[in-house]
C-alpha cells in the first residue's frame, strides 16, 4: 500500500491520477473528505493530520511506501510523518524537497528543507529525494493582478528559471514510488526552457489574447506579493526575497535532464500548461446590463 500526502495540492493530486492510471492500491490522508472529492475513486480515503501525529497511526497501518510533502518552514510535520512511518514498518519514502538544497552558502529555503531531509536521513527508512526548482503552477500566484489589473510584479528582473510542471514531478514521484532502484537516489527536477519573469507573462499574454503588464516590484512587499499575494510570515518573507536576490543574479538558469532521463519524454512546455490552465488567467465578462 502506497500513502500519499498533499493528496489535494498540485503535486499530489496529479500523483494521485498517476498511481490510478497504474493501477496501484495507494491511500491519500486529507484532513477532510469534501477537498479529496476530485480524487480518483480507487484511492483509499483516510483522515488525519501531519500537525496531530495521534490522527496518524490508521494512516500508515499496512503502508510499506510514502509520498511524503510538507507544508510550511518548519520541520514538525515531517518528524511527525516519519515516526508513524517507522513505527508502521514503511520500506521507502520519497520525499518532497527543494533544488535549494545544493545552494552554497546554502539560503533560508534550502535549510529548512535540508533539515526535513536530515530527518529522514536519521530514521533509517530508504529514501528519494525530490529537489524541483520552481513550479509551473506558481504563475497562479499572478491571477489576481492579472485579472484585477493587467499586469505582474516581476521581483527578479534578468534572472531565469526553468519552471516545472507538477506532473512531471508526480510522474517521477509514481516511478520511483512503484519501480526499484530509486531508493538512496536524489533527483533535481527542472523544465527544459529557462525564462525571465517577462517571457514567463508574453507566453500568457498569448495564450489569453490580453495585454499583460510586467512592473518591476520596488520593495520587499512587492516582492513577497508577487509569490503570495496573502502576504507571509517574517522568516517566509526574508527567505524569498533572499531567493528573489539570487534569482535575480542567475541570468541563465539551472536546467537538469533528469525528467527527460527517467521518464524517457522531454519535460512539458509552459506554453502547454498555458494552455491547460488559461480559463484562471482570463477576465470575467462584465455583468449582463441587458434588461
Amino acid at each position: 500500500m502506497k500513502l500519499v500526502t498533499g493528496a489535494t495540492g498540485n503535486i499530489g493530486r496529479e500523483l494521485a491520477h498517476e498511481l490510478d492510471k497504474r493501477d496501484a492500491r495507494f491511500r491519500v490522508l486529507v484532513r477532510n473528505l469534501e477537498r479529496a472529492a476530485g480524487l480518483p475513486e480507487r484511492a483509499e480515503r483516510v483522515i488525519g493530520d501531519l500537525g496531530a501525529p495521534g490522527t496518524l497511526t490508521a494512516a500508515f497501518d499496512g503502508v510499506d511506501k510514502l509520498f511524503l510533502l510538507t507544508p510550511g518552514i518548519g520541520t514538525d510535520f515531517t518528524a511527525h510523518a516519519v515516526a508513524a512511518a517507522k513505527a508502521a514498518g514503511v520500506r521507502h519514502i520519497v520525499h518532497l524537497s527543494s533544488f535549494n538544497v545544493l545552494g552554497d552558502p546554502m539560503p533560508a529555503m534550502g535549510r529548512w528543507h535540508h533539515e526535513r531531509e536530515e530527518i529522514i536521513r536519521a530514521s533509517g527508512i530508504p529514501a528519494t529525494f525530490l529537489r524541483p526548482g520552481g513550479f509551473m503552477t506558481n504563475a497562479l500566484d499572478w491571477v489576481s493582478t492579472i485579472r484585477d489589473g493587467g499586469f505582474v510584479l516581476d521581483p527578479v528582473g534578468p534572472g531565469r528559471y526553468a519552471p516545472i510542471d507538477p506532473a512531471d514531478i508526480a510522474a517521477v514521484a509514481a516511478l520511483a514510488l512503484l519501480e526499484d532502484g530509486h531508493q538512496g537516489k536524489e533527483y533535481v527536477l527542472t523544465g527544459d526552457e529557462a525564462f525571465t519573469v517577462t517571457e514567463l507573462v508574453r507566453l500568457i499574454a498569448e495564450t489569453i489574447g490580453h495585454d499583460i503588464e510586467v512592473r518591476e516590484a520596488t520593495t520587499q512587499a512587492e516582492a513577497v506579493g508577487s509569490r503570495f499575494p496573502n502576504g507571509a510570515p517574517k522568516a517566509l518573507a526574508d527567505a524569498i526575497t533572499e531567493g528573489f536576490t539570487r534569482m535575480r543574479a542567475d541570468t541563465v538558469g539551472l536546467r537538469t535532464d533528469t525528467v527527460e532521463r527517467l521518464l524517457g519524454r522531454k519535460p512539458r512546455t509552459f506554453a502547454d500548461w498555458c494552455e491547460r490552465n488559461a480559463n484562471a488567467f482570463q477576465r470575467p465578462a462584465p455583468p449582463d446590463r441587458a434588461h
